[in-house]
């Protein structure tokens, strides 16, 4: 009678018997062995620092291009922050006179110039736990909201609760202008989503041990909580400080004084004052002294003009067209886009004002139609051309006037 070689069971109690030269195994036992192969795969795969090959911030940089266009400043300042966090990591015991401290970095940049593409893009090659998170949603403990150390709850869950690679981890916080206060001054009032999460945050920034619920804090009061070390965490913030223009108008202005106020007046940029971003802009937006002075590199992005965005559109290698190209590629359809609809997508991107995630809702206006048609119909080809962009286009702007 054929029974399972493992746990015993004849073919009758199981659902399915797998023979084999010396025997058989059942569904069950099948199961439980592919459960305790993936575990030990999970120990054997954990972030190991001495099989690293440590890649120069040029290198860094060249497979960022790969995939972000322009941005090149932004680019050079994340690439040499990723290397000396990696050198860090390596550096020998704390027996060495110099320990080298982390250096957090800031970007400031309008929404949809890449700053979170280049986060997401830096933890493809990461050897590194990396971790994206929100800091719209973050409140003081005790409100209704997350905790600031749910930040680190995610960077554990990346490293398989593996708490030695989490601590040599790098987490991009985004929207961290969200939790400016509303003012230059203190807050009279509890400032709960602001100013109180910055003051959260100052703990995790500069280094200390936190306990983090490792499934996050309100939902299971009664868990077990793990203890990290911030201090060799690399701290990524991002977010689009929409309106700091003004307080750098205002700064620079207050600087052209005298004779020389025609010449300082000619040298300034109108169009993008991002460039001349200080921390005491951050100051004056809302953000507290202690949270600048713990993010001591600031780089900005620059607007995307109309050529940028163009470039945006085709060549990076997970561009706009090519993630289309794909889609219908796996339904046998070749689809293809004439120059002129390209254009046509960069002018209006450029209309709208929403950077690259422009690009995205205006190619979703155009396709959805055929992407929602096509799978059903036995076509191979699919053009777009200029007349059907626009027609797409204007039905959607025309529907949109009509529900306002």
């Amino acid at each position: 009678m054929d029974k399972c070689s493992f746990c015993g069971r004849s073919r009758k109690e199981t659902n399915l018997l797998v023979a084999g030269i010396a025997g058989h195994i059942c569904d069950s036992c099948i199961e439980q062995a592919h459960g305790i192969l993936t575990e030990e795969f999970k120990k054997k795969s954990s972030f190991d620092l001495d099989g690293i090959k440590l890649m120069t911030p040029a290198e860094i940089k060249t497979f960022l291009d790969e995939y972000v266009v322009g941005q090149d400043q932004a680019k050079k300042f994340l690439s040499v922050a990723v290397y000396n966090h990696y050198k860090r990591l390596m550096q020998p015991s704390a027996d060495d006179e110099v320990e080298i401290e982390k250096s957090n970095i800031l970007l400031v940049g309008e929404t949809g110039t890449g700053k979170t593409l280049l986060a997401r893009t830096i933890a493809r090659m990461l050897h590194v736990p990396f971790a994206i998170v929100d800091a719209t949603v973050l409140t003081e403990a005790g409100y209704v909201g997350e905790d600031i150390e749910s930040i680190l709850t995610r960077l554990l869950q990346a490293a398989d609760y593996n708490v030695k690679a989490a601590e040599r981890g790098i987490v991009f916080i985004d929207e961290i202008d969200k939790i400016a206060r509303k003012g230059d001054n203190p807050s009279i009032t509890r400032d709960v989503s602001g100013e109180g999460v910055q003051q959260g945050l100052l703990k995790l920034l500069e280094g200390s041990i936190v306990n983090v619920p490792p499934q996050g804090g309100r939902k299971h009061p009664e868990q077990k909580m793990v203890a990290v070390d911030t201090k060799n965490i690399l701290f990524i913030c991002g977010g689009a400080f929409d309106g700091i223009e003004r307080k750098i108008a205002q700064r620079l202005n207050t600087r052209v004084v005298g004779y020389a106020a025609v010449e300082n007046r000619e040298a300034i940029d109108p169009t993008n004052l991002l460039q001349y971003i200080a921390p005491m802009d951050l100051k004056a937006f809302g953000l507290i002294p202690e949270i600048i002075g713990r993010l001591p590199i600031l780089t900005y992005l620059h607007p995307l003009d109309r050529d940028t965005l163009r470039m945006i559109l085709t060549e990076p290698k997970n561009s706009i067209v090519k993630q289309y190209t794909k889609l219908f590629e796996m339904d046998n359809i070749k689809l293809t886009f004439s120059e002129e609809v390209l254009d046509y997508i960069v002018d209006k991107a450029v209309e709208f004002k929403l950077g690259a995630r422009g690009l995205r809702s205006i190619c979703e206006t155009i396709m959805m139609d055929y992407m929602f048609e096509s799978p059903g119909h036995k076509i191979d080809k699919l053009e777009i051309t200029l007349d059907i962009a626009r027609e797409k286009l204007e039905k959607a702007e025309r529907r949109l006037l009509k529900a306002s």
